[in-house]
């Protein structure tokens, strides 16, 4: 099943409630990039914003760390509204500590590789987590284009979930459009970030309508 998970990070903020309201019926969550300065370099938002839009919005928050120590945060990030926490691999040493925490707190975890970190690093952590990311560009910044390399990431997680068994969505994040989302689907993507080609769109529920219909 196809899931499209519009990037905030590429809304209007000062419209936040009208830019969310927009895709509210045709997304299927609300993907949250959070940055601290250090481990990207880029500062975005923390859990008193995902708190603030939690009141309004029924969609999935995708909560997406792009911090130092993860372990430190998500208990903050889980009271605030998220439904998923994603870590990435490359932030922490206690990386199933993390994944556990996470779980315990009534979230799912998912967890991160950037585009030059190898997929089957995570293979033992499979087990622990409900959904995997792989950066399609570096993390940091919206609005830079995808990088086809990292279908073959997408590719060797896809032959690694099924050959364990286990029911694991592949998240891709990064210069999704109607011209590279088919790429990362016949690599074996299911849930697609999309920032800037739907909060900058004229139409935002159509351009999730024509993201779907490339993948049809």
């Amino acid at each position: 099943m196809i899931k499209i998970s519009p990037s905030l990070l590429a809304a209007d903020f000062s419209k936040l409630d009208t830019c969310i309201s927009r895709i509210e019926d045709s997304a299927d969550m609300l993907h949250l990039d959070v940055m601290d300065g250090m481990f990207v370099p880029n500062i975005s938002f923390g859990p008193g914003v995902i708190s603030d839009i939690r009141k309004t919005s029924g969609l999935i928050f995708d909560v997406h760390l792009m911090i130092t120590n993860p372990m430190r945060y998500i208990a903050e990030f889980a009271k605030a509204g998220a439904d998923i926490i994603t870590i990435h691999y490359e932030s922490c040493d206690n990386q199933i500590e993390v994944l556990k925490a996470i779980r315990e707190l009534g979230v799912k975890p998912s967890i991160s590789i950037k585009p030059a970190t190898p997929a089957f690093i995570l293979e033992p952590l499979l087990e622990y987590v409900d959904m995997v990311l792989v950066m399609t560009v570096e993390p940091g910044f919206g609005g830079q284009s995808f990088i086809p390399e990292t279908c073959e990431s997408v590719r060797t997680l896809s032959q690694m979930i099924a050959a364990s068994g286990r029911n694991i969505d592949i998240e891709v994040d990064g210069g999704i459009t109607a011209g590279t989302i088919r790429a990362a689907y016949d690599a074996g993507a299911n849930v697609f970030v999309a920032g800037s080609s739907v909060f900058k769109a004229a139409d935002p529920a159509a351009a999730i309508a024509e993201l779907r219909k490339v993948c049809e």
